[in-house]
């Protein structure tokens, strides 16, 4: 489904609606008046151009023949062989019966990863974060219309490039990160959404020793802030490895698990992990390379969030970002009144202020019960409230409770 409207078309500036038709393999587009250009994109990608109003008894779209010095009509009637491609496009979009025939016949359908550039446009990439011959291009116009930042996963017809041109483009953004793109774009700003302390406990289970500990000392819910830390060489991976495969086993939430500025070691090992995201990086890699990877993976969880969604965001680790770039992470996790949340749990050497949750590990590898705690833990105690997302935020599937969650947690048998 296209989300573009007449009255988005209407509203955007003209140079916008060039960069969409170019994209769209509109004809002579940059000779149309914006009111032709609007319903030729309209009908291009299947939609009826609006009724145009009158004033003062003149149409405000000139029926009069405008003469070339050759003789031959400007905009000569769409069945008269002599008249311009453009005039033909533009006065079929105004015929239902024949917009079908003049519209290009999609070669495919895409689904990938995007990437951005500096100017604003982009590309589809099928095959994740490697550039390919399968690559698909996407308009700034769209890009900016639809909200997308690097690591959305679109999905939507494609056209075949025209002689001028390397790439086939998207015609059209249908679906984003498994919405549909006219509910996933909302515009609306996490920050201007009033935030609650978690009350919805996530549960760990009870198979691993570690996990029951963390579970009756430092319990935390869905949109908790929490940092593992320790010192060099304590386990601090090791636990933020177990809490992950434990949360991503609990159904109703998105896992993902970012890793930068880690071991080139634990960097293979998380690629064998279903939930982790892209390629990573190492120590070696720059402190703005680091920052921007890991803004792009916490700004798809606040959109996860933001429309009514639960997210579950793993960082290891902030040590290589900037003091800017790791409180922004940490700070993104949180727990929206009518909408969903965003869980924000990070490895670091020290606190940075501002978690809810902390997990201490010593360095011998043990939970620091004494430093290890949660703010309002009491509140956890209390039933999972149901969500429902107040509009204009799309409503998201209710998840299913767990009965983990809601079963007390078991004392540590060694406590």
């Amino acid at each position: 489904m296209s989300i573009i409207t007449s009255e988005d078309l209407e509203a955007s500036p003209l140079a916008d609606l060039h960069a969409l038709a170019s994209t769209l393999g509109i004809d002579g587009f940059r000779r149309l008046r914006k009111p032709d250009l609007a319903d030729a994109i309209l009908a291009r990608q299947g939609g009826a151009a609006p009724e145009r109003s009158t004033a003062d008894g003149a149409p405000t779209r000139p029926e009069r023949s405008r003469r070339r010095r050759g003789g031959r009509a400007r905009d000569a009637d769409p069945g008269d062989e002599g008249g311009s491609s453009e005039g033909r496009r533009a006065a079929a979009a105004d015929t239902p019966g024949r917009r079908n025939a003049t519209a290009e016949v999609p070669t495919r359908t895409v689904e990938g990863v995007v990437e951005l550039l500096a100017n604003g446009s982009g590309f589809v990439r099928p095959d994740g974060a490697k550039d390919s011959d399968s690559d698909v291009y996407i308009s700034a116009a769209q890009a900016r219309r639809c909200e997308l930042v690097a690591g959305d996963r679109v999905g939507g017809p494609v056209r075949a490039p025209r002689r001028s041109e390397r790439h086939p483009s998207l015609i059209r953004i249908d679906t984003i990160n498994g919405v549909a793109a006219d509910e996933a774009v909302r515009g609306t700003r996490i920050d201007d959404i009033e935030v609650d302390w978690p009350t919805d406990l996530l549960a760990l289970g009870t198979g691993d020793p570690l996990l029951t500990q963390i579970a009756r000392v430092a319990p935390f819910g869905a949109g908790a802030r929490v940092v593992i830390t320790g010192s060099p060489r304590s386990g601090k991976t090791l636990v933020l490895g177990k809490l992950a495969a434990a949360l991503a086993a609990i159904d109703g939430y998105e896992v993902e698990l970012v890793a930068h500025g880690v071991r080139p070691e634990e960097l293979t090992d998380y690629r064998a992990l279903g939930y982790f995201s892209g390629n990573g990086t190492t120590f070696a890699a720059p402190r703005d390379a680091q920052d921007a990877a890991v803004e792009q993976a916490v700004e798809r969880g606040r959109r996860v969030a933001v429309r009514g969604g639960n997210a579950i965001l793993l960082i290891d680790t902030l040590d290589g970002l900037s003091d800017v770039g790791a409180r922004r992470a940490l700070a993104a996790g949180r727990n929206l009144r009518g909408a969903g949340t965003l869980t924000v749990i990070a490895t670091t050497s020290r606190p940075l202020g501002g978690e809810t949750t902390s997990i201490v590990v010593t360095a011998a590898g043990k939970l620091d019960e004494a430093q290890s705690g949660t703010l309002r833990a009491e509140l956890l105690a209390k039933p999972k409230p149901k969500r429902a997302p107040a509009k204009p935020r799309a409503a998201r599937p209710a998840r299913a409770k767990s009965a983990k969650a809601e079963e007390p947690t078991p004392e540590d048998p060694a406590a």
